[in-house]
């Protein structure tokens, strides 16, 4: 590989929703669900992509498994969306899903709880990132 190309990563992403959607104090909380939803729509843009990754270099999602919770858990989840209804804690779900991934991970959280609960050497992204690299769009709250 020379000096100026980049590897490209391939992996999946696995996306504390509650937390991506509570990074933009917009009014996500007077309607979680339907903000829920909204975001949801968006992610499906994204497996199958390639877009710069949390490190810059380039970074081609395979999918995405979002974990939702409480009043968002009941929403239906776009084609290519995998969705994971977390009956309990978010973190416990998203901490399970980590252990169980098969392959390359990226975890998209700010909750340094959770992140100090993934597995070693996992992926992990802030929500910032994830809100970066999304295609433009209605906004995920509203």
């Amino acid at each position: 590989m020379g000096a100026t190309e980049r590897r490209v990563s391939v992996t999946v992403l696995l996306v504390d929703v509650a937390n991506v959607l509570g990074a933009r104090p917009d009014g996500w909380w007077r309607d979680r669900a339907g903000a829920t939803a909204r975001l949801l729509a968006r992610f499906a843009a994204l497996p199958g992509t390639t877009v710069p990754g949390p490190d810059g270099g380039p970074l081609t999602c395979t999918g995405l498994t979002a974990v939702v919770e409480g009043a968002a858990r009941d929403v239906t989840g776009p084609p290519g969306v995998r969705l994971v209804r977390a009956t309990g804690s978010g973190d416990d779900a998203l901490a399970a899903e980590a252990q169980a991934a098969a392959g390359p991970l990226l975890v998209v959280t700010a909750d340094r709880g959770l992140r100090a609960r993934l597995p070693p050497g996992t992926a992990v992204a802030g929500p910032g990132w994830l809100l970066g690299v999304l295609p433009s769009g209605a906004p995920p709250t509203g």
